[in-house]
């Protein structure tokens, strides 16, 4: 059952709330799941002090962020054995290896991966369509993109449409919905980033309505309820604090892809 909007937006305020309350000391790695380049794993670059026009402040260049990518062989391999190609940003760089590990594990599929520091989901999209018509798709998807679509939320439910017309109605499309309350930035920016990150939820909770093999994996909603998750299992806000935060996420993933 899909949440309500007020539902969504009162319980996304005490996120909000609670998020403040105490930073996590927790560090975490960014060993990647492939190769990656050496930049940082920081969440989002804004080009200026602006809050910009929805109070999240305005997404810089991402294009020399670090990513990791699976090589050619791999991704026609997991295609090959219909395994799962994962589309993410800065998180999944950073539990992408630790994601496929558990896959693995659990059911023997095998994961590639096309993830991206910093990226917006129309970035994650396009890499979507060029690996659908370099090697062809496999019957399950991974979208974990939106974090950074909150400096933008109203473009976002066109992307998830694209992906799901992309991936066409015989496969299904996985898409772990948002939560983001920085800790770096002020409280008032906090509040327009939980606001921004409830309008993403919307926007995937109506495409699901829409399509159905369209499946929310909701992330946001097993943080929700139970506050202190949101200082225990995230690092800055954002990011999974490792091993803690990263297995919760990572087990929510694989239980919905082997369901």
């Amino acid at each position: 059952m899909k949440p309500n909007r007020r539902q969504i937006f009162t319980v996304g305020a005490a996120a909000a709330a609670a998020a403040t309350v105490a930073a996590s000391t927790e560090t975490a790695s960014a060993t990647p799941a492939s190769t990656t380049s050496a930049d940082s794993t920081e969440f989002a670059v804004t080009t200026s002090s602006s809050t910009g026009p929805y109070g999240s402040g305005v997404l810089g260049s991402w294009a020399g962020a670090q990513r990791a990518i699976s090589t050619p062989e791999q991704i026609q391999h997991t295609r090959q054995v219909n395994g799962v190609f994962m589309f993410g940003d800065s998180i999944s760089v950073q539990d992408g290896k630790s994601l496929a590990i558990r896959l693995q594990g659990r059911d023997g599929s095998p994961l590639a991966v096309h993830n991206w520091s910093s990226r917006p989901t129309s970035g994650a999209v396009d890499a979507l369509q060029q690996w659908a018509s370099t090697y062809g798709l496999p019957r399950r998807i991974l979208m974990a993109s939106g974090s950074n679509d909150i400096f933008d939320p109203p473009k976002f439910a066109a992307q998830v449409a694209r992906a799901v017309s992309i991936v066409g109605q015989n496969r299904t499309l996985y898409w772990v919905n948002i939560q983001v309350v920085r800790k770096s930035v002020t409280s008032t920016v906090q509040l327009a980033d939980q606001r921004n990150s409830s309008w993403l939820n919307m926007q995937l909770y109506d495409q699901q309505e829409k399509y159905p093999n369209l499946k929310i994996i909701r992330w946001a909603e097993w943080l929700w309820v139970k506050p202190y998750r949101l200082l225990n299992y995230l690092r800055d806000g954002v990011h999974p604090t490792v091993p803690l935060g990263q297995d919760a996420r990572n087990e929510l993933i694989v239980q919905s892809l082997v369901s």
